[in-house]
């Protein structure tokens, strides 16, 4: 039997991720992991808290997921990440055997070669982009503003 995942709900999730994120002064990005119509494990952002250039959301949820089921396996899982996931972070998805992607908005900084990095991964997960898109690029665009208001005036 398969279980019907509401996109927009699990999105929903990830920007709450990732405004938590923004409070700190991570880039806003959120992540959630979700097994079977529940998520198993989420976290946003964590680089600049944890002094860790791998401290992405996708990695973070990743790691809690594989914790809760003490298991580096998560064939039935699905991330649902606010921004589309770096070549670090896909390689990770694709190693835990994730079976679906649902990101937000595209990263510009991604690399145009990342989409057909995407398209030609053996047994890479499927791939949805655009869920909450605008909700997702406002965070960003928001965040980096501020950021660069906030260098201006020092």
């Amino acid at each position: 039997m398969s279980i019907m995942v509401d996109n927009d709900y699990f999105m929903q999730r990830a920007l709450a991720e990732a405004s938590t994120a923004a409070k700190l002064g991570e880039v806003p990005v959120g992540a959630v992991v979700v097994v079977a119509g529940e998520v198993v494990g989420q976290a946003s952002n964590g680089r600049e808290q944890q002094h860790d250039p791998t401290a992405h959301a996708e990695i973070l949820a990743l790691q809690a997921a594989c914790r809760r089921f003490g298991d580096w396996r998560l064939e039935a899982g699905e991330l649902f990440v606010t921004v589309q996931p770096c070549l670090m972070c896909y390689g990770a998805i694709c190693q835990s055997r994730l079976r679906r992607i649902v990101y937000g908005c595209e990263n510009p900084k991604n690399p145009a070669y990342l989409q057909q990095v995407y398209a030609n991964w053996p047994q890479g997960p499927q791939v949805v982009g655009g869920v909450c898109r605008e909700a997702c690029a406002q965070l960003l665009q928001r965040f980096f503003a501020n950021l660069r208001l906030t260098k201006d005036a020092t």
